[in-house]
């Protein structure tokens, strides 16, 4: 998978078939189809900055019409737990890929991808 920048999707590779991205909408989801992607994973809880940002229902919604797996595992931006490290190690395990995982800018995704395969 490549790193690609369009309109409303961008997103950068972190590991084989995972790429990271900055917060996306419901309408980036038939991009993220377009660009290979089988899977979605959210790690932004709604409403973090505001009642403006997407909701991860709408966003699921849009993903699933599309035929896209999702998950949601909203982690704070400062601190990831071990269980939710965990449990991003476990999406990553049992998701179809290529998989596409987002919050506000795509550091959050990152340093939870990392940490979830560092071993």
């Amino acid at each position: 998978m490549n790193p690609t920048m369009n309109d409303t999707l961008r997103f950068r590779s972190v590991g084989p078939d995972v790429c990271v991205a900055p917060q996306l909408t419901p309408e980036a989801m038939a991009e993220a189809v377009q660009a290979g992607f089988r899977s979605v994973i959210n790690n932004r809880p709604d409403f973090e900055h505001g009642p403006e940002q997407p909701t991860h229902a709408a966003i699921e919604a849009a993903a699933r019409a599309v035929g896209l797996e999702y998950r949601f595992l909203p982690v704070a931006s400062a601190y990831q737990s071990p269980q939710e490290i965990a449990a991003f190690a476990q999406l990553l395990r049992d998701l179809p890929r290529p998989i596409l995982v987002f919050c506000r800018s795509g550091a959050r995704s990152t340093r939870l991808y990392n940490a979830a395969t560092a071993a």
